[in-house]
């Protein structure tokens, strides 16, 4: 596969995915019990924002850039603080050096207790990870296919944690691939918090992939999506969650009605935040 992720790092759906990601991690927390962390493509852990690749496609101007230039509420600020704890602080013109992927992410907002297994199957980004989180004892990292490992994590020894699924989405039977290791993984460990990324290029298609998860028969499927209007490349993107934390519902819609004007690059910014399947 040819997808690496440094081009598209700090983009708008970066900044949705990860800012619902630190809040269900954040959620995770309030019980004292350990939890594992699980990145079935966890990429290069972090990424330069002045290397070549970043400038070749600046995404990160129109997402992250505009986030830590805008004013916020004090309630958006309080939800997206453990987020932008993760980033650090921008220089004087707003900007910063580099972005982190969802496993620095993870590594910043997890305890002492918790644990962090991390997939990537690329070599170059594999070895960049080990490079940018292998000195800590909590992090297990891999080199298997993301999808065969989940099948051997779950369910974890710690009963409690998240799985990130986040592929690149370029093979033509990825959606086959994601539904297959998702309801696998489910149906071995039902009460693991799930967060699924895709992005959306075919509206019909993808409804036809939340039907698939509907059908797994979870209560409370959230899905979550953000459009950012007629603009080139990608304009939506979205999030399934299966087991969401108590009250991540409430928080993403907030958080959406505030990151979707903000990141719109063209007419008909939206976003959707709805329940597939209702609570128990």
């Amino acid at each position: 596969m040819n997808y690496r992720h440094g081009f598209h790092a700090g983009n708008f759906a970066d900044v949705v995915k990860h800012a619902v990601l630190a809040r269900a991690l954040v959620a995770l927390k309030r019980k004292d019990a350990p939890f594992r962390y699980i990145d079935t493509h966890a990429g290069a852990g972090r990424y330069s924002l002045t290397d070549p690749m970043a400038e070749r496609s600046p995404e990160w101007r129109d997402g992250i850039a505009r986030l830590l230039r805008a004013p916020r509420s004090l309630d958006i600020q309080g939800l997206l603080a453990p987020y932008l704890a993760t980033i650090g602080e921008p220089d004087a013109d707003g900007g910063i050096a580099n972005y982190p992927g969802s496993p620095a992410i993870a590594q910043r907002l997890l305890r002492r207790q918790d644990v962090l297994a991390l997939c990537e199957r690329n070599p170059e980004e594999a070895l960049a990870l080990r490079g940018h989180l292998g000195r800590d004892s909590r992090v297990r990292i891999s080199t298997a296919d993301g999808y065969v490992a989940l099948n051997a994590y779950v369910p974890p020894k710690e009963r409690r944690g998240l799985v990130l699924i986040d592929p690149p989405f370029e093979a033509e039977t990825e959606r086959e691939r994601l539904t297959d290791a998702a309801r696998n993984a489910v149906r071995k460990w039902p009460q693991g918090c799930y967060l699924i990324w895709r992005p959306i290029k075919d509206r019909a298609e993808d409804r036809r992939l939340l039907a698939q998860f509907a059908d797994f028969g979870r209560p409370d499927l959230l899905n979550i999506e953000i459009d950012v209007g007629r603009a080139p490349g990608l304009r939506r993107a979205g999030l399934l969650i299966i087991n969401s934390p108590f009250g991540l519902f409430e928080e993403a819609r907030a958080l959406l009605a505030y990151l979707t004007p903000l990141l719109a690059r063209g007419d008909g910014a939206d976003f959707v935040c709805e329940r597939l399947t209702p609570p128990t």
